[in-house]
């Protein structure tokens, strides 16, 4: 592999740059059927909730610096080779399918097993397989739909309503929606929708979705957005949402409210995305205005209230100076967050700004049944100590994924 990458890629000839792309794919499926075993082996011990995270996923996101979509990717394949026979691993562990085939084929080889029993299952993965050297994983799942043809056609009907079953079971398991933030300060929404909630979407958003004249400029995907836009508008109009810790659910805008007076200014969201001065002015029109008076360094020194309980103004506070839970590598939202005691109140610790930090449920309970420390540092902001057995050193430690600055 040094080799390799030390080697001029211009001074190839076509078809070694050709057989070079091969030989390295090949590679990369034996390297990730080593990772997918360890991942999996990591998973079942338990290793990443013992180290603080609430998932495989959010640990692997955190250490190997992966974007959630890819950790989760990688969490799922690890599950779905660790279950799949014999043959479909040891054809991974050849280079002779990639992590995704295989990923097909295991889920195949289930379904075929439930419906027509192992032998028969034997054959597809065999039969698979070799189709992998053809097909990409799309096209091998649709063949994989109808593989009982090939191997077993007196079982193809019977099976077929067992395939449904699976695939509605599959989708159950499978079904989530993922919001990240990207560099550039935007949102990207991905995700799989079941049957049902592909449906309740489509109706809510095609009709708003629809060119409002031959003047309508936007594309359908920039359509579809502001649909989306318009349902969750007309969802917060109702006043029936759940309230989100404590507070009747709303869109917190930070900006300079003297600036906002006088001239137009930037803002940013709860949530850490940034507003341009024209959208903060226009969200301003309907808003409760809260003062909230920052020192030189972005402390919180007071913020206003728009009600005489304390949990209001204390919490829009720590939204303010935490962003979202506090633990190191958790990306939790404000609205998913309790604000947690520093020093315990049952202890004597006072309810105010500098003995609270806001945690994730998972975190909020992970922080009270080990032994990490959570302080306060010299700007304020919150940081924590790790157990000694998990850092011998005990370097503090801080969560970076809602800084704004």
């Amino acid at each position: 592999m040094a080799s390799c990458a030390d080697a001029a890629a211009w001074a190839l000839s076509e078809r070694e740059l050709i057989a070079a792309l091969d030989a390295t794919h090949r590679l990369q499926q034996r390297l990730a059927a080593v990772q997918l075993a360890v991942v999996r082996e990591l998973d079942g011990r338990g290793t990443a909730v013992a180290q603080g995270a609430s998932s495989t996923t959010v640990w692997l996101r955190h250490r190997l610096r992966l974007d959630v979509a890819a950790a989760r990717r990688l969490v799922g394949l690890a599950a779905s080779v660790d279950v799949a026979p014999p043959a479909v691993r040891e054809a991974l562990a050849g280079g002779m399918v990639s992590a995704e085939q295989a990923r097909v084929i295991a889920d195949t080889a289930a379904t075929v097993t439930a419906s027509a029993g192992v032998e028969v299952a034997d054959k597809a993965v065999g039969v698979l397989v070799e189709w992998a050297g053809q097909f990409d994983p799309t096209l091998l799942r649709r063949m994989g739909t109808r593989i009982l043809d090939h191997v077993a056609p007196d079982l193809a009907d019977a099976a077929a309503a067992a395939a449904l079953a699976a695939d509605d079971a599959r989708a159950a398991r499978d079904r989530h929606l993922t919001l990240s933030t990207q560099t550039d300060g935007r949102l990207r929404l991905t995700g799989t929708l079941d049957a049902e909630t592909a449906g309740l979407l489509r109706a809510a958003i095609d009709p708003l979705s629809a060119p409002s004249g031959p003047d309508d400029t936007r594309s359908p995907g920039q359509r579809r957005h502001d649909a989306l836009a318009d349902v969750c508008r007309l969802a917060l109009r109702t006043g029936e949402l759940p309230d989100s810790g404590g507070d009747p659910a709303q869109i917190v805008v930070t900006t300079d409210y003297d600036t906002l007076t006088q001239q137009l200014c930037a803002g940013a969201l709860d949530i850490g995305l940034q507003l341009t001065p024209d959208t903060v002015r226009r969200m301003a029109c309907d808003a409760a205005i809260l003062p909230a008076v920052l020192g030189g360094t972005s402390q919180i020194l007071d913020v206003g209230r728009q009600r005489r309980l304390i949990t209001g103004p204390l919490r829009r506070a720590l939204v303010l100076r935490d962003g979202g839970c506090a633990f190191p590598g958790c990306d939790r939202p404000p609205r998913w967050c309790a604000a947690h005691h520093i020093h315990h109140w049952a202890d004597g610790g006072p309810t105010s700004l500098d003995n609270a930090v806001l945690l994730c449920g998972h975190h909020h309970r992970h922080v009270h049944h080990s032994d990490w420390v959570i302080r306060l540092g010299d700007d304020g902001r919150p940081e924590f100590v790790p157990p000694a057995w998990l850092d011998p050193n005990q370097l503090p430690r801080r969560n970076h994924y809602h800084r704004r600055t």
